[in-house]
């Protein structure tokens, strides 16, 4: 099981990553605005009173349900979290296709 201290480490090693100053979150900024992609999980633990750190338990953003299923088989959840919300310039993956390439024809 991952360490806080080895969560840490893999997130901040993602560009453009920034640590909240005042609890365990991370987000990286898109269009000038921070979007967290990683954060420790709140708890109520009473009703009414205010939630509690679990800090053996994160919370990670995913772009669907199909995703969140297939992330939680791999290792890279944390990746792909910080994909979720990362701007197209900073994640390779998200690069649009070349300009003046060619366009798949369509046959009738």
């Amino acid at each position: 099981m991952a360490s806080q201290a080895d969560v840490r480490r893999i997130a901040l090693s993602l560009p453009a990553t920034e640590e909240a100053p005042n609890h365990f979150a991370f987000s990286v900024r898109n269009q000038g605005k921070l979007k967290g992609f990683l954060r420790v999980w709140m708890e109520r633990v009473a009703p009414r009173k205010a939630r509690v750190p679990q800090p053996n338990v994160i919370a990670v953003r995913v772009a669907n349900l199909f995703d969140k299923d297939f992330l939680l088989a791999l290792d890279q959840l944390l990746t792909e979290a910080w994909r979720c919300q990362a701007p197209k310039e900073l994640d390779p993956k998200k690069k649009a296709p070349r300009r003046g390439a060619a366009a798949p024809s369509r046959r009738s």
